[in-house]
This record gives structure tokens, sequence and C-alpha cells, in this order.
């Protein structure tokens, strides 16, 4: 298992299943589940969770980096903070020899266009510089830490730390996407970048993650974000420190379909964050970061990323 890098989403594939009805039996690939819930367990939702004390490490390593900021130009050796950017971005579209998996340029322009609307508010913008089409099997069809991936990555890759390579295949193992921290980087720089279903972009397939929001969730990995409910479970999820984020109410554990008013720690101050784009929830459900999350981003860029 790699070292706290890599978040997961699971393929939704032919997945229907009704909008705030998370507990509805849910069909995916012909098999119906008991629930949306259910389906993410069986197959996989994420490739792998933070392993216990390695969140504690990073929040460490941040908060020094905070104070470092905060006393200013003491610091010499410190950028100023940042609190946005224009990213250039390329796009690196993986396909089989049949066609699968294979994208045209307006459908990368939409996703490129969700990214910037999803993140409109927090200083961060995508600028697509290039995309690129390969016919690889193999690489079309990588699974998350495989050969194929590391072959395709160090093939493709372009840029450095601030540059957002996102790559689209057809990707096998059950996943929607995954993709690297801004502190993976120094160890690893060819690894970095997102990776996606492609049938999770705008107009895809992939119902009911079908609106770009899979891509504006795995950036959000590699800004440094985690998951709204990071560890959580139904036993003792709220008792977590979830995402490290103040102003994200605690959640219990994962968020599927579109649970409006849902309240998995009722003891804490409001109700789960299930319209973040850190939760599982579907796309029509995913509109907002919060104010923190903004700022950890902010300290994540400046550190890890920003003329690196």
């Amino acid at each position: 298992m790699r070292n706290f890098g890599w978040l997961a989403l699971v393929l939704a594939g032919c997945g229907v299943a009704s909008e705030g009805e998370p507990d509805a039996p849910f069909v995916f690939g012909g098999v119906t589940y008991e629930d949306q819930a259910t389906w993410g367990q069986d197959l996989r939702r994420c490739g792998n969770e933070l392993a216990e004390g390695e969140a504690e490490q990073i929040d460490r390593m941040l908060a020094e980096r905070a104070l470092l900021h905060a006393d200013g130009p003491v610091h010499a050796l410190l950028p100023p903070l940042q609190t946005g950017a224009v990213i250039d971005t390329y796009v690196h579209v993986l396909y089989s020899n049949n066609g699968n998996g294979n994208l045209s340029q307006a459908e990368v322009d939409d996703q490129i266009a969700t990214l910037n609307a999803a993140y409109a508010g927090t200083g961060y913008s995508f600028n697509l510089v290039s995309t690129d089409w390969t016919a690889n099997q193999a690489w079309a069809q990588m699974n998350i830490g495989g050969n194929d991936e590391a072959a395709a990555k160090a093939a493709l890759r372009q840029g450095t730390a601030d540059d957002l390579n996102l790559y689209t295949a057809d990707l096998q193992g059950g996943f929607l996407g995954w993709a690297t921290f801004p502190w993976n980087y120094a160890g690893n720089n060819t690894d970095d970048g997102v990776v996606i279903l492609y049938d999770t972009v705008p107009g895809g397939a992939a119902f009911p993650y079908d609106e770009g929001d899979t891509a504006v969730h795995e950036v959000g990995h590699w800004l440094g974000l985690f998951h709204t409910f990071e560890r959580g479970n139904a036993v003792n999820g709220c008792k977590k420190k979830g995402d490290r984020v103040a102003d994200t109410p605690k959640e219990r554990d994962a968020a599927y379909g579109c649970p409006v008013n849902r309240d998995t720690c009722a003891g804490d101050v409001g109700l789960d964050p299930v319209e973040n784009f850190m939760d599982y929830t579907d796309d029509a459900c995913m509109f907002e970061f919060s104010v923190n999350q903004d700022d950890r981003i902010d300290l994540n860029w400046t550190d890890y990323r920003y003329l690196q």
C-alpha cells in the first residue's frame, strides 16, 4: 500500500439510485445492492485510507508551517502565503484499441469548465495548456498503483509541482478516480497527478457521478484536502477528527446519494456536509468548498506546489 498518497472513488458505471434516497436499492453492472453504501463498501469506495497516525503527522507538519507563515518575513526561506493561482493543466486521454476511454476535445473542455466553476470561490483556476490522446490498451485499463499507471505517467507527465496532470482512462478495479497529495511530490514527482474514469466527465455514462465532480473531488486531494469523514466509520466515526477543517461539521462516515439534513454526529454543531465536494454524495448533491478548506489549500499550495 502506498504511503497515504492515494484516495480513490469507486466506479459508478451503470448504477441507478434515487437522489436523496441512499437507503434505496442500488443497481450496478446488473447487480442489485441493498443500498448505495453497500455498493460502495463492496467495491472498495477508497483505494486506501490514511493509516492511523498519518493524518496526525500531516497535521503537525502543516501546523508548524502555518506558524512560520504567521511570523511573516522573519522566515525568509518560506514564500509568502499564496491565496490563489492559475494552474496550468495537461489532460492525457488514454483509450483502448476498441475506442473505450476516448473523449473529444469538447468533453475535455467541459471538464475543465466544471473544475473552474467548482473552484471559482477559492482563487484557483485551471488553464488547459494541452490535450493529448494515446491509444494503449494497457494504459487505458490501468489500475491504481500498477505498472501500467507508472508507465503512462512516466511517458506523458508534463510540468512541475504546480502543474496539474489529469489522466482520463477506462479504469479497472472499480474506481472512479484517485490522486496524489501535494506532499508526495518531492518523493516521486513522476507519480504526481489526478486519474479519473473517463465516464465521469460532464455528460458521461457513470450516473450518478456524471457531472464532472469526480475530477473536482480528486483535485481537492491533489491540493491537500481530506475526505470530510476521513477515517470515519459507523462505530466511532464521530470521535475522529475528520478532515481537520474547523468549519466542516463532523460526519460519522461517508454519505451516499443526497441525504439532506443528515446528522450522524448529533452532539456536534451542524448537519453533515453532504453538499461538500469532499464527501461521497452524488454529483448533483455536491456544490461547495468551505472557507477553511480554502485556507488549507492555500497553505498546501504555498508550501508544496508553488514554485516547486
